[in-house]
């Protein structure tokens, strides 16, 4: 099937459209864009910036991907989005530019963002994000893979939820919320692990067990995160790829955790 750009359609010259991309009813594709082939411009959506996007993405109507940063120290010119393959970006949804031509704003494959949510710029969001509406993502917030927001969440500048996380609708988070986790509250605590989500994703009973044992030892045991890193380092769960990865993210946080 060819590209398909209704009459009413604004596409700048330099735009490129792959095949099959199809453009609706007063949309406006911007003069530095990059559309991967099957995606789908809604009527009155707004794609511009130096914005390249993969396969098979939907942009739904008065979503505005590519605007200007919000970050005072933006300077002009066509700053970067670079965004994957089957992503769904509903309703009013905005995604920023970065704020100089060195960043990026970047978003992976199949995320999923509900009406009016917002990701700034500088943003690294993983897959498979699904992000309830109204929430918003601060300047330089990274997002792991698998990550459940619900509605109505603010995430700080500079915080990192990583994978398998879930954020309890309404949740102000401030620091970083570690893998596996729930986090819920104004401000965000950690209040238990993400079992359900573990347990869609595939994880076993034994792999979600050690997983509830780190969130004992970080959360319950009454240790600081210093001593939590040395008793899991000093048991028996101190190799199993779960642990490893989440004492690499505890160990990298500049926030504190949640």
């Amino acid at each position: 099937m060819a590209t398909e750009v209704h009459p009413t359609a604004i596409v700048e010259s330099g735009a490129e459209l792959a095949e099959n991309v199809t453009v609706g009813p007063y949309a406006y594709i911007g003069s530095q864009v990059k559309i991967g082939a099957g995606s789908t411009v809604m009527h009155h959506a707004t794609v511009d910036g130096a914005t390249t996007m993969g396969a098979q993405n939907e942009i739904h109507p008065y979503a505005y991907i590519g605007g200007k940063s919000h970050d005072k120290q933006y300077r002009g010119g066509f700053q970067g989005i670079e965004i994957g393959d089957h992503n769904i970006f509903r309703e009013y949804v905005t995604v920023h530019c970065a704020t100089a031509e060195d960043l990026l704003t970047q978003i992976g494959h199949h995320n999923f963002l509900l009406a009016y949510c917002h990701v700034a710029h500088e943003c690294k969001v993983g897959n498979h994000l699904v992000m309830s509406s109204h929430s918003a993502l601060g300047g330089h917030v990274q997002i792991g893979d698998r990550v459940n927001i619900g509605w109505g969440v603010g995430v700080h500048q500079f915080c990192r939820v990583g994978d398998h996380a879930m954020l309890g609708a309404v949740s102000k988070v401030v620091q970083d919320v570690p893998p596996f986790l729930i986090a819920d509250g104004n401000p965000a605590n950690c209040r238990t692990i993400n079992k359900i989500g573990l347990e869609r994703s595939g994880f076993d009973t034994d792999a979600i067990s050690r997983i509830r044992r780190l969130y004992k030892t970080f959360y319950r045991n009454g240790l600081n995160h210093s001593q939590a890193i040395e008793a899991v380092n000093a048991s028996e769960d101190s190799e199993h790829p779960h642990a490893l990865a989440f004492i690499s993210f505890v160990s990298a946080s500049e926030r504190g955790l949640a």
